[in-house]
């Protein structure tokens, strides 16, 4: 793997290892110099493998970095090292507590998600504090998540990191009682981290792998726990090895998008789509229904690709069942295209218009998709205003074809 491509992807996969190792031997009220710590790290590696070439272990070198700038960082700060000498064991220039071995990053990064997700800040201050630290997001894509500037996002981390540090947040696992309180906000979390690599608006890029990968590994995290291996757990791994499964067939040559209908199915992961199977299942142990028992129900008729009445009734039963759970306009749209399968396109222009999602480009795609063949002047005035509101190279790529088409 070339420079260009390597540090991105061990920022994505180091960066919230290092930072959760850190934050937990620092304590959480140091959670900006680990941060800042972890980054200097980062950038350490690019400047020095720029000139001198890439270490024959990468990750092992970001972490004997990260432990020698947490050396000098205290030494510097005698009067910061004096305040928690006896937390970290500070002995003769090294720090015994900053065990950056496989079994402790993993507890590490662990207690670090539940101890972000504390019920003393607000639940979008949650995700956005472990998306940062945990996910290794920048500010620029945690403002796109939230679909807000990144002046609002830097105060509310701010905000957060004072509310943990007023608050004394242990890094630890909570009791069972807690966990349970926290859970769907890590749950959230998670969900959120895969979905931008999935379905990324911040680049020209329609899948990150990476991200996608690393919030499985998260959520693969919880269910190797006890404590916090769940039927939403294991429901959301199912969601996630279900899209996963189409990476390679989402892509061609060029890096554009290839739409459902038209994906080479030999391409799909049936190992993933199997996984995604067992996880289903354990998740189907119990009376539980979540909304990520549904979601990875649709993305199950997904994988199969027969288009056959079944599985758009099973997918429009499900769509249904999610949008009295947990109604979301995007759900809602999503919802109009299986209601076309089921009942055609007349019915589901009726469902669609109702949303007046104005603002969103993929509204008036589905728009110029439901009117294509029936009015195609009508879908070109959609495709053309879907046009006007895409962000990346691909979606515009994607409705170009689309006014061809026609």
């Amino acid at each position: 793997m070339e420079q260009q491509d390597l540090i991105p992807h061990l920022f994505r996969t180091e960066f919230s290892k290092i930072a959760a190792v850190l934050c937990k031997s620092f304590g959480i009220e140091h959670i900006e110099t680990a941060e800042d710590i972890t980054s200097e790290t980062f950038l350490a590696a690019f400047e020095s493998w720029t000139y001198k070439g890439i270490p024959p272990n990468p990750a092992a070198w970001l972490y004997a970095t990260a432990r020698n700038k947490a050396v000098n960082h205290f030494k510097r700060e005698r009067n910061f090292h004096d305040k928690i000498a006896g937390e970290l064991a500070y002995t003769s220039g090294s720090f015994q507590e900053i065990d950056l071995s496989e079994q402790n990053i993993t507890d590490s990064q662990l207690q670090m998600l539940f101890a972000i997700c504390h019920p003393s800040i607000p639940a979008e201050a949650q995700i956005g504090l472990a998306l940062r630290i945990l996910c290794g997001f920048g500010i620029d894509e945690i403002a796109d998540a939230f679909l807000t500037g990144k002046e609002t996002i830097n105060k509310r981390l701010f905000r957060a990191r004072e509310k943990l540090r007023l608050e004394k947040v242990e890094i630890e696992m909570p009791s069972g009682a807690e966990i349970d309180r926290r859970l769907e906000t890590v749950l959230t979390t998670l969900y959120l981290f895969f979905n931008e690599g999935y379905y990324s608006a911040v680049e020209d890029s329609v899948l990150r792998k990476d991200l996608c990968l690393e919030a499985m590994r998260l959520t693969h995290l919880l269910i190797e726990n006890e404590q916090t291996n769940q039927l939403q757990v294991n429901a959301l791994l199912a969601l996630m090895c279900f899209q996963a499964s189409r990476f390679e067939a989402r892509k061609d040559e060029k890096g554009e998008l290839i739409l459902y209908d038209d994906q080479d199915e030999n391409l799909w992961n049936k190992e993933l789509i199997m996984k995604g199977s067992f996880y289903l299942h354990e998740a189907s142990k119990g009376t539980q229904l979540s909304r990520y028992h549904l979601e990875a129900g649709i993305a199950y008729w997904y994988t199969i690709k027969a288009d056959t009445p079944k599985k758009w009734e099973s997918i429009l039963m499900l769509y249904n069942q999610l949008l009295i759970q947990e109604y979301s306009p995007v759900a809602a749209l999503n919802r109009t295209y299986a209601l076309a399968k089921v009942k055609g396109k007349p019915a589901a222009i009726a469902e669609a218009e109702k949303l007046a999602l104005t603002d969103n480009h993929f509204y008036f795609t589905l728009l110029g998709e439901l009117y294509t063949d029936l009015d195609n002047q009508r879908a070109k005035e959609h495709f053309e205003k879907a046009l006007s509101l895409a962000k990346t190279g691909t979606d515009k790529q994607t409705i170009r074809r689309k006014m061809d088409g026609l």
